[in-house]
C-alpha cells in the first residue's frame, strides 16, 4: 500500500524534499504570501527591541520592555515567515546564513535595517541562486539547494573558523 495517492503527488513531495524552485508557480506563492508577510510584519514590530536583546536580557529588561514577550513574539512570527516559505520552497540551504551575516558585516547590526534588507537581499540571493541552477549546465537543472550550498559551505566554514580564532586569542 502506497502513502502517496498518486504519482503528481510524489513528483511534488520530491520537488519539495530536493529543495529546489522548479515547479513553483504564482499560486504556490499567494498560498504563502499572508502568512509571511504577518510573520515579517511582527519580526519588523519587534526590531527596535531585537537592537536592545543584542545588548543582553538584564540591559533589555531595564530598559522597560517586557524581554519574556518580546521573545514569544520574535519566535512566533519566524517561526509562521519561516513555516511559510519552506512549505513553497522546501529547505533550501545557507540562504539564512549567508546574507544576514553578510550584511551585519558590510551595514552594521542595527535590527531596523537589518531585517528588511536580509528579506528584500536574502530574496534576490534565492532567486539569483536558482537562475544560476538552471542556468549552468543547461539543460541539466541542478537543484537550488545545490548553489546556495556551494556559496553558503565555505562562508559558513569561514564563519566558524573565524569564531574559533577568537576564542582563542
Amino acid at each position: 500500500m502506497a502513502n502517496v495517492s498518486d504519482a503528481e503527488d510524489a513528483r511534488s513531495a520530491m520537488f519539495w524534499l530536493n529543495r529546489s524552485l522548479v515547479g513553483r508557480t504564482m499560486s504556490d506563492v499567494g498560498i504563502a504570501f499572508l502568512p509571511l508577510l504577518i510573520g515579517v510584519v511582527i519580526v519588523l514590530w519587534f526590531a527596535r527591541d531585537l537592537n536592545l536583546l543584542s545588548l543582553g536580557e538584564a540591559t533589555a529588561a531595564t530598559s522597560r520592555i517586557n524581554v519574556g514577550r518580546v521573545k514569544q513574539g520574535i519566535l512566533a512570527g519566524a517561526a509562521l515567515a519561516t513555516g511559510a516559505g519552506v512549505a513553497i520552497t522546501g529547505v533550501i540551504s545557507f540562504v539564512g546564513l549567508v546574507v544576514p551575516h553578510l550584511i551585519r558585516l558590510i551595514w552594521g547590526s542595527d535590527h531596523r535595517f537589518l531585517l528588511p534588507a536580509s528579506a528584500i537581499l536574502g530574496a534576490i540571493f534565492l532567486l539569483l541562486a536558482d537562475t544560476v541552477a538552471r542556468l549552468l549546465f543547461y539543460p541539466i537543472v541542478l537543484q537550488t539547494g545545490t548553489v546556495t550550498a556551494f556559496l553558503g559551505a565555505p562562508f559558513l566554514l569561514a564563519l566558524v573558523l573565524s569564531q574559533s580564532r577568537k576564542g582563542l586569542s
